[in-house]
């Protein structure tokens, strides 16, 4: 074995001794000047935020009660102009040595007697404000945004601020505004990764507790939150949310962070017990879920943010793959998919919440059941929108109806309507009703005209129209709101027979499920679905069933019905109690509905459904109100026409239909040209559309009801075929 030569061991000798001394030498400089570089650290900080955002800092004597330890006896943070922010008595923080060394400010322990936050919005004016505000610099160069960078900086930011240590011995949290005032206290402590804290809301009894495991250092943490007594609700969420959340306990864990290839990846775990939510859009009732998870994994990249398709749902015996793309740029992208994959239907149907599905408590199924749902809106191309929902099974087959027999309908039953919750005189869908009509004692342009203007494909859909649906999706992105629907013959039928007329995401997840069941188990025919609908849903104000409904209008029976009376009931499913808008005071229809008649009557003549296209607008001219009742219009309503076709929030709406068919707004004056235009010619250019004269039925018409006829005609001719590709008609 070679022995090292003495010379190179004593230059290593001299050469470690030399940078033990110059630490050392550093070392005593810096902590002999480290009361000067602090104060002056706090003075450029408390200029910064003076500067930046207004806010007027006060340090009071900062002093170093260690090697990396800084104490405060006070800190008062208070905007400019607005009420004080913030003050803390008794402030101590440590760092770690080492990651500060490569200039990580990681927190080692943190000390602190009392805290009070303090924020206000009071009559618009807030005194946190300054947190959204943007700071201005002209200096600096824009890059493009990386989601996954910023991601990645924000949870080392907070996990790096999380200390080691932590003892709060109390720290009072309180929001008022100009209505309302919440108060949070809380004491707080970590002692080696064991975090424990006490929690009193608004001065309550019941105090809530934050307990688990932190060890941010390893980006590894389990917390969970729950009640010393009774559940734990969040007046926050109420009051900004009008929705009602509470829950035994609340369980968080952080298993993995990590950050390659452009993506950052967390791996987390969220899961609750007894979780109660309680929203009028969501549920007539509270939604129940007594046990609850998810595996969330979510992935950031440079221009999206993801729920991996790797993440599982976990709903009592079910389990479910959701998946969930948010791109912002270049273009926002809206991705969603759903797989629960192949599983006991019977599992999945006692799966469901409390509160939600209610007519299938008790349902005893067999076989199993798939879903799967894809949704993809590119919004450059809305039009584009891809959506397929769809539920397969193998085997599946109804063993016992629970609280609801949905094979009633094939036989006599009674059938209660409800207006706004409450019920009505209940009508016996037999023969015993006088009123009731078997399907071929209906009127065939009844008939007709209702499967034309509702659901033109009844006879060979299975319940549902996707393109409808699709079409519906596009329209309600583009118009950014909720204008066009997509409700079958078949999920109108579920929902006057079986449901409530709350408009909630439940009860619609409900009529759509059931539908399923009724056409993939033929539970009942076609024939039979059509039979009943039409003696059961709303056609006005108490008229229900196409026997009343023909009789009340028109003093007839519904055979008799004409081409004419069969289009203006179609026109009126949508929004039955304004049925007598439609007529003037002499009985006689509106005239703005001959484009709806032209609508529906051609599309009935183009599938040979009419004997020949009709020279009165189908009809519409020899439709005559029932003499008596004439006498309970009012002048003034017949200007409301196009209430019948308006989609709104009342629930005496039968449902949007597949199809729909808006007429247009009301026709204008038409402006003469004034002198300059006669004498120059300069008025508006001649349509050679409009050289033909449309011809009308002028018989029993006043001139006004002539000329306001003819605008509509030629009008129609241009905007017809715009319109039935819009609304999906053609």
């Amino acid at each position: 074995m070679q022995r090292l030569n003495p010379k190179y061991i004593r230059i290593a000798i001299i050469t470690l001794v030399s940078l033990l001394v110059l630490l050392i030498i550093g070392g005593f400089v810096a902590w002999s000047k480290r009361e000067v570089l602090l104060r002056n650290a706090i003075a450029k900080a408390r200029a910064k935020a003076k500067k930046d955002y207004n806010l007027d800092v006060q340090l009071t004597d900062p002093h170093f009660t260690g090697l990396t330890t800084v104490a405060f006896t006070s800190i008062t943070v208070v905007p400019e102009n607005r009420d004080s922010l913030l003050r803390i008595t008794k402030f101590e923080i440590g760092v770690k040595l080492f990651p500060l060394l490569f200039g990580k400010v990681k927190l080692a322990e943190v000390n602190m007697e009392t805290g009070n936050l303090n924020l206000t919005n009071i009559k618009g004016v807030k005194n946190f404000d300054f947190l959204f505000r943007k700071k201005k610099d002209t200096t600096t160069v824009h890059k493009k945004t990386d989601l996954a960078d910023i991601a990645d900086n924000l949870i080392n930011q907070v996990l790096y601020k999380i200390p080691d240590n932590l003892e709060m011995k109390s720290f009072r949290v309180s929001y008022t505004d100009d209505s309302s005032k919440v108060t949070v206290a809380t004491t707080a402590s970590i002692k080696d990764g064991r975090l424990s804290s006490n929690i009193k809301v608004n001065n309550s009894d019941t105090i809530w507790h934050f307990a688990g495991t932190m060890h941010p250092s390893d980006k590894n943490i389990d917390i969970s939150l729950f009640s010393d007594k009774g559940k734990i609700t969040l007046p926050f969420v109420e009051k900004r949310f009008h929705a009602h959340v509470s829950f035994d306990t609340i369980t968080t864990r952080l298993n993995k962070v990590e950050n390659s290839g452009g993506e950052t990846r967390i791996f987390s775990t969220l899961s609750a017990r007894n979780l109660v939510v309680n929203h009028k859009a969501l549920a007539a009732n509270d939604i129940v879920v007594p046990n609850g998870s998810i595996d969330a994994n979510i992935f950031v990249g440079s221009n999206f943010v993801s729920l991996d398709s790797s993440s599982v749902i976990y709903m009592k015996k079910l389990t479910a793959h959701p998946y969930l793309k948010y791109t912002l740029n270049p273009v926002k992208i809206y991705e969603m998919k759903v797989n629960t994959g192949w599983v006991n239907a019977q599992d999945m149907f006692d799966s469901f919440p409390g509160g939600t599905f209610e007519s299938l408590q008790g349902i005893h199924v067999a076989g199993k059941l798939n879903y799967k749902m894809n949704f993809y809106l590119d919004t450059a191309n809305p039009k584009d929108v891809q959506f397929d929902s769809r539920l397969d099974k193998d085997g599946f087959k109804v063993v016992k109806y629970g609280v609801t027999d949905f094979g009633k309908l094939n036989g006599d039953f009674i059938y209660t309507p409800y207006e706004k919750g409450k019920p009505m005189p209940p009508r016996i869908i037999s023969n015993a009703n006088p009123y009731y009509t078997p399907l071929e004692e209906i009127a065939p342009d009844l008939r007709n005209a209702v499967m034309t203007a509702e659901d033109p494909t009844f006879y060979k859909n299975n319940g549902f129209v996707e393109e409808a649906f699709r079409k519906s999706l596009a329209t309600d992105y583009m118009e950014k709101k909720f204008k066009r629907g997509g409700s079958t013959i078949s999920m109108q039928l579920v929902k006057n027979a079986f449901l409530s007329r709350q408009k909630t995401l439940a009860r619609k997840m409900e009529e759509i499920l059931i539908v399923w069941m009724i056409e993939s188990n033929r539970i009942m025919t076609k024939n039979r679905m059509l039979e009943v609908y039409f003696n059961i849903i709303e056609w006005g104000r108490n008229v229900y069933g196409i026997g009343e409904a023909s009789r009340y209008y028109f003093g007839k029976t519904p055979a008799e019905l004409t081409l004419g009376e069969s289009i203006y009931l179609a026109s009126i499913v949508p929004k039955p109690k304004s049925g007598l808008y439609a007529f003037l005071p002499d009985g006689s229809l509106n005239p703005r509905l001959s484009y709806y008649f032209n609508v529906i009557g051609n599309l009935m003549e183009g599938h040979g459904l009419t004997v020949h296209r009709d020279s009165s607008n189908y009809g519409l001219f020899t439709v005559r109100l029932k003499e008596s009742l004439r006498r309970q219009l009012n002048p003034a309503d017949t200007g409301n026409i196009t209430r019948i076709f308006k989609q709104g929030d009342d629930d005496d709406e039968n449902d949007m239909p597949v199809t729909q068919v808006t007429p247009p707004p009301a026709p204008e004056p038409e402006k003469k040209p004034n002198f300059f235009q006669r004498l120059f010619g300069g008025g508006k250019k001649k349509d050679s559309t409009k050289n033909e004269e449309p011809k009308v039925d002028t018989a029993g018409k006043t001139k006004k009801q002539i000329r306001q006829e003819k605008r509509e005609l030629k009008k129609q001719e241009k905007e017809r075929q715009k319109e039935l590709k819009e609304r999906g008609l053609l």
